[in-house]
């Protein structure tokens, strides 16, 4: 006799939407999130398999909003989440709320004074961000880029120690031509006063789809670390940019080399 088929527990239902929308490729979410809802034809496991993966492939994937009232942009990560749905722009010094299933900044407000670095800190974040916008405007004409303080923002002066992150993101989506693609890096910088050293490490991740006739997916990702002398902020900054423009240079060109050889 053939086996009864089980039926499945709406929680393994969930977990299962979850899956495919965790894994959804750059840019492609809302479709896979389309089509999972009509196969599920439960509005409730859908909603909740939503309102659980949606926050979290938008701070993997680091996806950019744009805020109202011509603000600007905010990148979506966990480095500037302050609360739920509230993530900083370090830039504007603005917080912006986020509906994460729709992916849609809803509104904004004035950052407080607790959420904001020291101004000893915002001196050399600002100099590093004035710095890596140049970089990724060059290198990314689709990107974005945030510097967050994650250690020491309410150090006052020089004496301590405190750590700076970089985010890029960015994206090219053409779904009409069966392709689409994304950029993601990380870079940690810790300041350390002892040793007058900065130590910066590196998490580069690429993503490309390509379904035309086919389902071809590239996640690749490459770590690295360096190192500089801790300087004033804005010979800090220069420093740090060119080391990351360094190894991110030298990371695509070993990926286009490998492209060119399987090609």
């Amino acid at each position: 006799m053939a086996e009864e088929e089980t039926e499945l527990s709406e929680e393994q239902k969930k977990e299962i939407a979850k899956w495919f929308l965790l894994n959804a490729p750059a840019g492609e979410i809302q479709y896979v999130a389309k089509d999972l809802k009509s196969v599920l034809n439960d509005d409730d496991v859908y909603n909740e398999a939503a309102s659980e993966a949606f926050p979290v492939y938008n701070k993997s994937h680091m996806i950019c909003l744009e805020m109202p009232g011509r603000l600007g942009d905010v990148l979506v990560t966990s480095y500037g989440e302050l609360k739920d749905n509230e993530y900083l722009d370090p830039k504007t010094a603005q917080v912006a709320i986020v509906d994460h299933v729709k992916q849609v900044c809803t509104e904004v407000r004035p950052a407080t004074d607790e959420e904001l670095p020291s101004p000893y800190i915002e001196e050399y974040r600002c100099a590093l961000e004035a710095e890596m916008l140049k970089y990724v405007g060059e290198a990314y004409p689709k990107g974005f880029c945030s510097v967050y303080c994650i250690n020491g923002k309410d150090v006052e002066g020089p004496g301590s120690d405190f750590e700076l992150v970089v985010v890029i993101s960015a994206a090219r989506l053409s779904p009409q031509n069966f392709c689409n693609g994304s950029w993601r890096s990380i870079w940690n910088i810790e300041f350390t006063d002892d040793s007058q050293i900065l130590e910066l490490k590196g998490k580069l991740q690429v993503g490309a789809h390509y379904f035309e006739e086919g389902n071809v997916q590239l996640d690749a990702k490459h770590e690295c670390r360096d190192s500089t002398i801790f300087q004033s902020p804005d010979d800090s900054a220069i420093a740090i940019a060119s080391i990351i423009r360094h190894h991110e240079t030298e990371y695509l060109a070993s990926l286009e080399v490998v492209y060119n050889m399987s090609g």
